[in-house]
C-alpha cells in the first residue's frame, strides 16, 4: 500500500491548522466586534429608554398640574356663572345660602377646599375654609398671587370670560386658586349698578394630593420641594406671574438601566455559545424558524386586533366568546356580554374631525382597560361601539359592577388636548349560562339591549330579556303595517286651527297625519312616525301628507296652512323638488304654506340646512322653527336662516301654571324672537289666562285645545264658515 510522504501529511495538517486558526480568528474578530457593537447598541438603547421614560414622566406631571388647575377652573365656572348664585350674593338677605352653597361645601371636597367672596372694594363678604369660617384677612392665607389674580379678573374686557386661575403661595404652601366674577349662567357681566362681587376657589396642593397624583398618573416618589431644591428629575410649578413657586421632583425608575444589567449576561453568553463554529449554522437556522413561527403567530393575533385601539376587533371577539362558551358548556360558569355604545361620539366627530374623534376612541379604551377584569375580553366592534366579554363563577355581579363603572367612566369628560369632550355611553347586558347561547347569539342579544338602553333615554345600562325580542317583532309587524297602510292610502289627515292673539279669529291650520291600524286601532303618530323614519317610510309618508293637506287646503284660500316636516325628510337632497312637485301638482300657493322644522337638525348641520332653506325659500314657501325653548338654539343660528315664523314650545306655555320665572323666561323668548323680527305662535294654550299671558308678551298666534282639538276639513270648514258670520262683539270669544 502507498502512503503520502510525511511532509506532504505535515503541510495538509499545517495548511488545515492556518485555515482553522485563520477561520477562528476571523470569528474571534467577528465576535468581539459584534459584542462591542450589541453592547454599545444596548447601551445607546438603555440611555434612549431612560431619556423617553423621563421625557413621558415630565410631560405626565405637566399634564396633571394643568389637570389639577383645570379642574378647579372648571369648578369655578359651575359656582360663579349660576342664575340662584346671581340672585343670593348680590341680595342682602343671601348670607346664608352663600354659606351653605360655598362657605359649606369646603369640607371633605376634593374640588375645592376654601371659598372667598369678595366685593369690588376688596371687603370680605364669606371666607370659609375646610367647613370653617376664616377670621383671618384673605392676605395673611395668601400673602402673593390672590390680588394679582382678582386685578386680572376685574380687568377682563367685557365680552370675554370673566375668570382666572393660577397657582400662588398660601400659608399652607402652593396652592391653585382661581378667581370669577359672580354671574348670571348665560351673561358675562352682573346687571348695571350692581356692585360687583367675586368668587374665590382653592385647593391646596397638599402631601395626600401629591400622593395621589403620584398613584393616578403611574410616577414613583413624586414630592413637592422647594423652588431651589436640587434635583435631576423635576417640573416647575410657576405663578401666573412667571416666578418659580416650587418643583414637583421624582425618582427615575430608569428601566433602560435596568433592561441593560438584565440583558448584558445573557448577551455576553449568547456570544459565546456563536463562537462555537460548528452550532453557528444550527443556532442560525433554529432563530430564522423561530421568527418565522414568531411572525406567523403575530400576524395571527394582528389580524384579530383594531389598529386604532389595540383591542381586539370583532373576529378577535368573536374567537375568543366562542372559547369561553365551550368552557362553560363543560362546567357550570356563566359567560356575560357587555355591549357598549358611546352616546354623542358623532356630534364630537362632525365638530373636531375624526383625528380628534380617533383620539377619543384611544382614551375611551384605555380607560375601559382600567375597569374591566383581568381575565375579560375587552374589545372594539367598529365606529364607537365596544364590548367585554366575561366569564367564571362571578361573571354576572362582575358585569353588573363594570356596568356601574362605565357609567362613571362617562360621567366626566375626556380632555383631548386642548379640547373637552363629553359624552355618554348606552350598555346591553346579554347571559349565556352554561354555555347555552353561543356567541353570536349572545351578541345580538347584547346589541338589543343596548339599543333599548339607547330608546330609554341613554347614560344607562339594560339586560336583555325575551320581551325585547317581542317587541322587536312588534315592531316589525308595525313597520309592515304601516307600509301597507301608506301603500293603500290609508293615513288622514287633520287639521288644528290656528287663530289670531288680538281677535281669536283662525288665520291658519296645522296638517297632523293620522292612522287608524287595521285591527289594531288608532296609532299615536309619538309611535309610528319614528318608525317610518328609521325604516325608511317617512320620504313617501311626508309627501303623502303634504299632497293631501296642499289639496285640502285649496278649499280655504283665506289661511296659512302649517305642515311637520321631519329631518330625516329635510337631509333629502330632492327634497325641495319633491315640494316643487307637490305645489304645482295641487296648485297650492307656496306663500300659503308653512314648513315647520325643529331645530335639531340645523344646529347639526348648519351648512347643508341653509342650503336646503334657501332653495325653500326660493319657491316663496315659508321656514317655521317649531318647539322653540325645548332645545339649544343659539341667536347666531336665528339669524342665520332667517327663520319666518318661530313657534314656542309647548312646555314653556304649561309652564305658567307654575308662575315664578316661567313668566320672565316666556318674555324673555318672545323678546328675542321680536328684536330678530320674527312673528310668533304658541302651542299648546289650553285655558284662557295662558292666552291672555301669551298675547300680552307679544305672541301673534295662538294654538291648543282653547281653540279646536285637531279635526276634519269638513270641520274646518263649518268653524270658517261660523266665523264670517260672528259678530264683531264676538271676535274675541275662543270657539271650540
Amino acid at each position: 500500500m502507498r502512503t503520502k510522504p510525511r511532509n506532504v501529511v505535515n503541510t495538509s495538517q499545517r495548511e488545515w491548522r492556518r485555515i482553522v486558526t485563520a477561520l477562528l480568528a476571523a470569528l474571534a474578530v467577528i465576535v468581539t466586534v459584534v459584542t462591542m457593537l450589541v453592547l454599545s447598541a444596548l447601551n445607546d438603547v438603555a440611555q434612549n429608554t431612560n431619556k423617553l421614560d423621563e421625557e413621558r414622566s415630565r410631560e405626565t406631571i405637566t399634564g396633571a398640574l394643568e389637570t389639577f388647575q383645570a379642574q378647579l377652573g372648571a369648578t369655578l365656572n359651575d359656582y360663579a356663572a349660576w342664575d340662584d348664585a346671581a340672585q343670593f350674593v348680590y341680595a342682602a338677605n343671601g348670607h346664608d345660602w352663600v354659606v351653605s352653597n360655598y362657605g359649606d361645601m369646603t369640607v371633605n371636597s376634593e374640588l375645592f377646599d376654601t371659598a372667598l367672596v369678595i366685593d369690588e372694594n376688596n371687603r370680605v363678604q364669606m371666607f370659609y375654609q375646610f367647613g370653617q369660617p376664616v377670621l383671618r384677612s384673605p392676605q395673611e392665607l395668601f400673602p402673593t398671587g390672590l390680588t394679582e389674580l382678582l386685578k386680572t379678573v376685574r380687568q377682563i374686557p367685557f365680552g370675554q370670560n370673566p375668570e382666572a386661575t393660577g397657582f400662588v403661595q398660601s400659608d399652607r404652601g402652593i396652592t391653585v386658586i382661581g378667581a370669577a366674577l359672580i354671574r348670571p349662567k348665560m351673561a358675562l357681566d352682573v346687571p348695571a349698578g350692581e356692585t360687583r362681587r367675586y368668587l374665590v376657589f382653592a385647593r391646596h396642593l397638599d402631601t395626600a394630593k401629591i400622593k395621589r397624583l403620584s398613584k393616578t398618573y403611574v410616577v414613583d416618589g413624586l414630592q413637592l420641594r422647594k423652588a431651589n431644591f436640587d434635583a435631576r428629575y423635576f417640573v416647575n410649578i410657576f405663578s401666573p406671574q412667571g416666578e418659580v413657586l416650587g418643583k414637583l421632583t421624582w425618582r427615575s425608575r430608569a428601566p433602560g438601566d435596568v433592561s441593560f444589567r438584565e440583558v448584558r449576561p445573557t448577551v455576553l453568553l449568547a456570544v459565546v455559545i456563536a463562537g462555537l463554529f460548528f452550532l453557528t449554522l444550527f443556532f442560525v437556522g433554529s432563530k430564522i424558524i423561530g421568527r418565522i413561527k414568531t411572525d406567523e403567530a403575530h400576524a395571527k393575533e394582528e389580524a384579530l386586533r383594531d389598529r386604532l385601539s389595540g383591542l381586539y376587533n370583532r373576529a378577535g371577539l368573536f374567537q375568543r366568546l366562542e372559547q369561553m362558551v365551550a368552557k362553560a358548556r363543560l362546567g357550570s360558569d356563566e359567560v356575560n356580554l357587555l355591549y357598549l355604545d358611546l352616546d354623542g361620539f358623532k356630534e364630537v366627530n362632525d365638530s373636531y374631525g375624526h383625528g380628534t374623534g380617533d383620539r377619543l376612541i384611544k382614551g375611551v379604551a384605555a380607560g375601559l382597560k382600567m375597569l374591566v377584569p383581568q381575565d375579560a375580553v375587552l374589545a372594539r366592534l367598529g365606529g364607537d361601539e365596544f364590548a367585554v366579554a366575561i366569564n367564571g363563577p362571578y361573571s354576572k355581579q362582575q358585569c353588573l359592577d363594570l356596568c356601574e363603572a362605565c357609567l362613571l367612566l362617562f360621567s366626566e369628560p375626556f380632555v383631548i388636548g386642548e379640547r373637552v369632550a363629553t359624552i355618554g355611553c348606552s350598555i346591553g347586558v346579554a347571559t349565556s349560562e352554561r354555555g347555552e347561547v353561543d356567541g353570536e347569539e349572545l351578541l345580538r342579544r347584547a346589541d338589543m339591549a343596548m339599543y333599548e338602553a339607547k330608546e330609554n333615554g341613554r347614560g344607562r345600562w339594560v339586560s336583555y330579556h325575551a320581551q325585547l325580542d317581542t317587541e322587536r317583532e312588534d315592531r316589525n309587524m308595525l313597520e309592515a303595517d304601516l307600509r301597507r297602510a301608506i301603500e293603500k292610502d290609508e293615513l288622514t289627515v287633520v287639521f288644528q286651527p290656528v287663530v289670531s292673539a288680538k281677535s281669536r279669529r283662525i288665520t291658519g291650520v296645522e296638517a297632523l297625519v293620522r292612522w287608524n291600524r287595521d285591527g289594531h286601532g288608532p296609532v299615536s303618530p309619538e309611535v309610528f312616525i319614528p318608525v317610518a323614519e328609521t325604516s325608511g317610510l317617512i320620504d313617501q309618508l311626508g309627501l303623502i301628507v303634504l299632497r293631501k293637506a296642499c289639496m285640502t287646503a285649496r278649499r280655504w284660500p283665506e289661511i296659512k296652512l302649517s305642515v311637520n316636516i321631519s329631518p330625516v325628510q329635510f337631509r333629502n337632497p330632492s327634497f325641495s323638488t319633491s315640494v316643487h312637485d307637490v305645489l304645482r301638482q295641487t296648485q297650492m300657493e307656496p306663500e300659503r304654506l308653512r314648513l315647520e322644522m325643529t331645530e335639531g337638525y340645523f344646529i347639526q348641520h348648519p351648512e347643508r340646512a341653509s342650503f336646503v332653506i334657501e332653495k325653500l325659500k326660493a319657491l316663496g314657501v315659508q321656514i317655521a322653527l317649531d318647539d322653540f325653548g325645548a332645545g339649544f338654539a343659539s341667536v347666531g343660528y336665528l339669524r342665520r336662516f332667517g327663520f319666518n315664523r318661530m313657534k314656542i314650545d309647548r312646555s314653556l306655555v304649561a309652564a305658567l301654571e307654575n308662575g315664578g320665572r316661567s313668566l320672565d323666561m316666556l318674555e324673555a323668548t318672545v323678546a328675542l324672537a321680536r328684536s330678530l323680527e320674527i312673528p310668533v305662535t304658541a302651542e299648546g294654550v289650553e285655558s284662557v289666562e295662558q292666552a291672555s299671558i301669551l298675547q300680552l308678551c307679544g305672541c301673534d298666534e295662538l294654538q291648543g285645545y282653547l281653540f279646536s282639538k285637531p279635526v276634519s276639513p269638513e270641520e274646518v270648514t263649518l268653524l270658517l264658515e261660523r266665523q264670517k258670520a260672528t259678530l264683531p262683539r264676538d271676535e274675541q270669544r275662543a270657539f271650540g
